[in-house]
């Protein structure tokens, strides 16, 4: 025979159920999804972090915007609302990491042309304003000259193709010692860093048909000393000539 078992409210049946529902109650089960999203995003930060090198800064804020949204910060540790990194702050900081990793490339292309041609008394560096390649004065000019000397074509010849491949704004800044000159063409070490820069740019444009739009120069005399003017070998430092291929930053504050 059929027997049927009538569960009558406030039974306990009824409040046996009523028990393991309580008991499987908790945080929703979207939370699990978007714990998951977070930490993600938390390595994500991570790997890009150790791929290039970012503001460590900004990168550190990253952090704790992200450590706080998930609430693993000791004692619910505020921030300051300046210090939280804005959507499009983030996109910098990815444009910025690539761009890092352009220039040295670049870097690493340039300096292996110098060392395989076994080239003196030029440097390649890395630097606030993008990549620095430095020519002491031998190299490009004969003392009081802004002639471009042909050996020194022969280098520039080599290093132009990556140059131009950048597609960035060059800088050529030309420097002098402070050793006082009169003559015709230089009546002082303004017009004789002047000359060097602009015949710097000019071969570029000329030879190798860089774009004159990307191109500056600009002479400063004896007054960005890169070593005291107290001897002959620092002095023979401060006659250089720096080609600078510039960060995107910096592009902004050239003349349009």
């Amino acid at each position: 025979m059929l027997k049927v078992v009538k569960t009558l409210p406030g039974s306990s049946r009824r409040r046996g159920y009523r028990k393991n529902e309580q008991a499987s109650g908790g945080a929703p089960a979207w939370m699990t999804t978007y714990g998951d999203l977070i930490t993600q995003v938390l390595i994500f930060f991570i790997l890009l972090f150790s791929f290039s090198n970012v503001d460590r800064d900004k990168f550190n804020i990253a952090m704790l915007s992200l450590q706080g949204s998930l609430g693993i910060i000791d004692g619910g540790m505020a921030l300051n609302k300046d210090d939280f990194i804005e959507g499009g702050d983030v996109g910098e900081l990815l444009i910025f990491g690539q761009e890092q990793k352009e220039f040295e490339l670049l870097h690493k292309k340039v300096y292996e042309i110098i060392a395989e041609g076994n080239l003196k008394g030029i440097q390649v560096n890395l630097d606030e304003r993008g990549l620095l390649i430095r020519f002491v004065e031998g190299v490009l000019f004969d003392s009081g000259k802004a002639d471009i000397k042909n050996e020194a074509k022969t280098i520039l010849d080599k290093i132009a193709p990556l140059l131009i491949e950048t597609h960035r704004h060059i800088r050529i800044e030309g420097h002098t010692d402070n050793l006082p000159i009169n003559t015709r063409d230089f009546p002082s070490n303004w017009e004789l860093s002047t000359a060097r820069a602009v015949n710097v740019v000019k071969y570029l444009i000329e030879k190798h048909n860089f774009s004159p739009y990307i191109m500056s120069a600009a002479g400063y005399g004896e007054y960005r000393p890169i070593a005291p003017n107290d001897s002959a070998k620092h002095r023979a430092l401060n006659r250089r000539v720096d080609i600078i291929i510039l960060k995107s930053t910096l592009e902004n504050e050239e003349p349009k």
